[in-house]
């Protein structure tokens, strides 16, 4: 009778461990199935999203390819006196990229900035500069000429062209006169140097220092400029002979 008591427990224990065994397997296979049709939505909304930017890419591209902003934004040439600090007179052999900087002092105009940087040659405090200053009513002082280097962006000083803009507070937000006369003259420059919008880069993306604020704590609004970069050369741009 005890056998007979032995036997049956141990039955019951390998049909236990059986039906264990299969809940395991299917529990495995059902996470499998869920694993691949993951996989495969994510490689379709991967597919769709390199599909979408490679459109977005190609009329970019188009636009730029076949027009281009002739016309020269108004500017306020005060050009700095050739010094060691500020305007060093050393020529850049090739232009190839257009840095945005922010001034990091608000409520300044582009007129006390760029005399900010014209004094630098008396004081020697720092080597400083930019080539364009765009101030809060959409005003854009030109300090350099763009033949020349200024002290704006690092390593990248010996090729791009540096644009400093005026904000109003402390988020680093350019307001709507700052931000169109931008819009103006980065697009004018694109034209002038054949750039394209991954020629149009941040400081921080030579540096990783946080200018300009705005567009580094909100890249969604960086990549709307370059946007809007695109849309304002194809409404305002002529074609290219």
């Amino acid at each position: 009778m005890l056998y007979d008591e032995e036997r049956i427990r141990a039955r019951c224990a390998r049909r236990k461990k059986e039906r264990n065994r299969q809940i395991l397997i299917r529990f495995g296979i059902i996470i499998l199935v869920i694993s691949v049709i993951v996989g495969i939505v994510m490689i379709i909304r991967n597919s769709i999203q390199s599909d979408r930017a490679a459109e977005k890419k190609n009329a970019e591209d188009a636009t730029l390819l076949n027009k281009y902003i002739d016309e020269q934004p108004t500017l306020d040439v005060q050009l700095l006196d050739v010094n060691k600090y500020s305007r060093p007179g050393k020529p850049i052999n090739k232009v190839r990229g257009i840095v945005v900087h922010y001034t990091a002092n608000p409520g300044t105009t582009a007129k006390q900035n760029r005399d900010y940087f014209q004094g630098l040659a008396q004081s020697g405090k720092t080597y400083a500069s930019s080539h364009f200053v765009i101030g809060l009513e959409g005003e854009i002082v030109q300090c350099i000429p763009c033949n020349e280097m200024s002290y704006a962006s690092n390593n990248r000083n010996k090729d791009t062209i540096s644009i400093e803009c005026c904000i109003e507070d402390e988020t680093g937000k350019f307001n709507g006169n700052t931000y169109e006369s931008l819009i103006r003259l980065t697009s004018w420059l694109m034209g002038r140097y054949n750039l394209g919008t991954a020629d149009v880069i941040r400081h921080y993306d030579v540096t990783g220092k946080s200018c300009p604020k705005y567009f580094v704590e909100h890249e969604d609004e960086w990549e709307q400029f370059h946007k809007d970069l695109v849309d304002y050369i194809e409404e305002n741009g002529v074609n290219k002979q």
